[in-house]
């Protein structure tokens, strides 16, 4: 006997009680493995903010009122000018100032003349520190965040889970889903880090509380 003919065998024998008309869905399986790595009373949004820190990425908190300031301040302090934008990023967050905003859809040519690109997100992960983009509004197609060189990246407290499992939950499966933890990076043979190799060389992150972290 084959091992394919033995293995089909065992999975034979282990099916011989299942009845014949009976599905997956029809048996419930238990999902009691732990769905946070969070400590009890943990704050998440903090959290989020130190392992994306511990990436090499800025982090801003701001709120609402002041998010176009803090955009502003976060492509000031980068030297940037000419910024993709993707379709459905909200015109009244966008500072005004001497910035070149290239609307989508871009072609390779223009992606690759852009200083960088700034988008919005649909999730975050707490505990590994990881920004989620799934093309939805105000987020683009793939190569907006991945030709230019710089990444600033807006994302609502609301909109961060503790960990995988909840992230997961919020998203569509059925979507292009890219998962950002820190600009793009990875070590040549020698163990050198190498930066911009994947992605963007510089990734910046605001996080937008519903009030202003640093006032009571």
């Amino acid at each position: 006997m084959s091992s394919r003919e033995a293995i089909l065998t065992r999975i034979r024998a282990a099916l011989a009680d299942v009845p014949a008309d009976e599905v997956p869905g029809d048996v419930p399986v238990p999902r009691a493995y732990r769905r946070s790595h969070t400590e009890p009373g943990q704050d998440t949004v903090t959290l989020f903010g130190e392992r994306v820190a511990d990436y090499r990425a800025n982090v801003t908190r701001t709120d609402q009122a002041h998010l176009s300031e803090a955009i502003a301040a976060a492509l000031i302090a980068r030297g940037v000018t000419h910024l993709g934008l993707p379709d459905g990023f909200p015109a009244e967050l966008l500072p005004s100032g001497d910035w070149k905003w290239h609307q989508e859809p871009l072609d390779t040519e223009a992606l690759v003349g852009l200083d960088g690109a700034l988008t919005l997100a649909a999730a975050g992960i707490a505990v590994t520190g990881t920004i989620v983009l799934d093309t939805g509004p105000g987020q683009g197609r793939r190569a907006l965040t991945l030709v230019p060189d710089y990444h600033l990246c807006v994302i609502r407290a609301e909109q961060i889970a503790d960990d995988v499992p909840d992230a997961l939950a919020r998203l569509d499966p059925g979507l292009p889903l890219t998962f950002i933890s820190g600009p793009s990076a990875t070590s040549d043979i020698e163990l050198e880090r190498v930066e911009g190799v994947h992605g963007p060389r510089s990734l910046d992150v605001i996080i937008v509380d519903r009030t202003d972290p640093e006032r009571p």
